[in-house]
């Protein structure tokens, strides 16, 4: 049974009071961003661009600290729990080396909804007193984070390292239900907060070592069953990209996982969405060809599954560059021309600009200056490879490093600057083959950081790609997102446990806040009671922050 929006309308309708309150109205998914963050980027275009004003650049001197609150990873009696796995003792922390925030909480009706690897919390938004929380009893899996929770009326939904997809009561944290959706013990796991559109909850699939095929699903919200299934790679001969690969082995162990959450154009039925890099990892001996669609951008019809057009922004990757940044969608005008775009910071060093209705290039620029990988593009706008930059026995210098340009944490689009935001690092890797066997599995490679790696923050205008301006952070990496808002502020952290508010025109400091941790997750923003809290996680801590006189 597939259920609809007039009758989720009429099931919420029906609902207590009380769990009534909890419910998400859909249309917030497309409303701008104000009073609620109900979705993994706050809305479907993944520019993370707030409308709210209230903290701008003359207040946000006056910003405090208005709570705090500490994970609670405990199994405690008061508790909701789930899963297939070992039950801890009773008061015991459960795995707290892993319980990191590096989830896009949720703000829905005055509440927090969050996640980690094993756990889901609902946290009061105007004070970060815990209302309720859930603990997943493990069977195992990769526990290297968790991007966060969706949402489907009074529905909460989230993806499991030992590869299940869980279904909550958003007003108890109750399990509703749980799918199975992969098989870790062939290295899969889960850590992509899922997606919900209409009446389908999107969950991709992680996995780093085994050569398994990469894929997206869209899984029923009522019942958790499977309405359609997209692989990233073709699986058998004659499938639309079989020719970019040697053989049907290659393609069906061939990777391309599906990492990070897309985003969605209503009007178009369109869901777009970056694809992982292809396997053996650094080796691309046994997959000679483009192997698409690893490390591309591509676009899904919603209803079915099947894929619209396709941009590849690695062909035939041997670097460990996954595309999975976020494909942001913007409004602008390209020779004189009202057009539907889609931008991206590429984890190779490109940002590339397309039109999201026929998927074709616009600008293909490099946004830091190390880039030596590349020959150029072609004429698709795709990057022409260098192969003497292929990993070698003897070693190959390349920039940037397998860790990329970028990577998972989230850029931001101010529609009011036309500047696209995006924390990068210029850096350089020797990469060395380690086994020559035409046909070898896992990375095949390593590579060892070397020489200079700047960290900064950079601005830049998204008909060109080019900077705008740039902010270099001293001291460590650091992996925050970004968010900006109609404020003037763009808002993000370095990696010496700073909060920072930039003025969005030029990048001046305009405030900044001490943590006792670096940020971890992406910056977001939302009214409550007349007031406007900003709020940002700091490892195992989250943070509200408020204007106070």
């Amino acid at each position: 049974m597939k259920i609809g929006r007039p009758l989720l309308c009429l099931m919420v309708a029906l609902l207590p009071l009380a769990a009534w309150a909890q419910a998400l109205d859909p249309k917030l998914l497309q409303a701008p961003l104000a009073d609620a963050w109900p979705t993994y980027n706050g809305d479907y275009s993944g520019r993370r661009y707030s409308a709210l004003t209230e903290i701008n650049q003359a207040t946000v001197k006056d910003l405090k600290l208005a709570w705090s609150y500490q994970l609670n990873t405990g199994n405690g009696p008061d508790t909701q729990a789930g899963g297939e796995g070992p039950v801890p003792a009773e008061g015991v922390p459960v795995d707290s080396s892993a319980q990191i925030v590096k989830a896009s909480p949720l703000m829905v009706n005055g509440v927090l909804y969050f996640s980690t690897p094993d756990h889901v919390w609902a946290v009061d938004a105007r004070d970060g007193h815990e209302l309720w929380h859930f603990l997943w009893h493990t069977l195992g899996g990769v526990h290297v984070g968790n991007r966060g929770v969706g949402m489907y009326g009074a529905w909460l939904f989230y993806a499991t390292p030992d590869g299940y997809l869980v279904s909550l009561e958003a007003k108890t944290g109750k399990e509703r239900w749980h799918k199975k959706i992969v098989d870790f013990k062939q290295e899969y796991y889960l850590s992509i907060a899922p997606i919900v559109v209409g009446n389908h909850v999107l969950v991709g699939v992680s996995g780093d070592l085994l050569d398994v095929p990469g894929f997206l699903e869209s899984r029923d919200p009522a019942t958790g069953e499977v309405q359609w299934r997209w692989y990233s790679e073709p699986m058998k001969k004659g499938d639309p990209g079989s020719d970019s690969w040697p053989d049907e082995t290659a393609m069906r162990h061939g990777g391309g996982m599906t990492w990070v959450p897309g985003t969605y154009d209503p009007e178009l039925k369109l869901y777009y969405l970056g694809t992982g890099n292809p396997n053996p990892v650094m080796s691309g001996v046994s997959r000679k060809g483009t192997n698409l669609f690893t490390c591309s951008i591509v676009a899904l019809n919603i209803e079915t599954g099947k894929l619209a057009w396709y941009f590849q922004a690695s062909p035939h990757d041997t670097h460990d560059w996954d595309s999975t940044q976020t494909p942001v969608l913007l409004d602008g005008v390209i020779d004189g021309k009202p057009r539907k775009l889609i931008a991206q910071a590429d984890r190779n060093g490109y940002f590339f600009l397309l039109d999201r209705v026929t998927g074709r290039n616009i600008v293909s620029q490099p946004y830091i200056e190390t880039m030596n990988w590349s020959k150029g593009v072609d004429k698709n706008g795709s990057p022409i490879y260098d192969p003497a930059k292929e990993p070698s026995v003897a070693g190959a210098l390349v920039s940037p490093q397998a860790g990329g340009a970028t990577n998972w944490f989230a850029p931001s689009f101010s529609p009011q600057t036309g500047l696209f935001y995006v924390n990068a690092f210029n850096s350089y890797s020797m990469f060395y083959l380690t086994d020559t066997d035409p046909h070898p599995e896992g990375y095949a490679a390593v590579q060892r950081q070397v020489g200079h790696m700047q960290a900064s923050l950079r601005a830049l205008d998204y008909k060109t790609g080019k900077i705008a301006w740039e902010h270099d952070y001293p001291g460590d990496i650091g992996v925050a997102g970004v968010l900006s808002t109609a404020g003037r502020l763009v808002f993000s952290g370095d990696g010496s446990k700073h909060l920072i508010a930039f003025d969005d025109a030029d990048g001046k400091i305009r405030w900044h806040a001490d943590l006792a941790a670096n940020v971890t997750d992406g910056p977001e923003t939302y009214t409550l009671g007349g007031k406007q809290y900003l709020i940002v996680a700091a490892h195992d801590t989250l943070y509200a922050y408020a204007v106070t006189q």
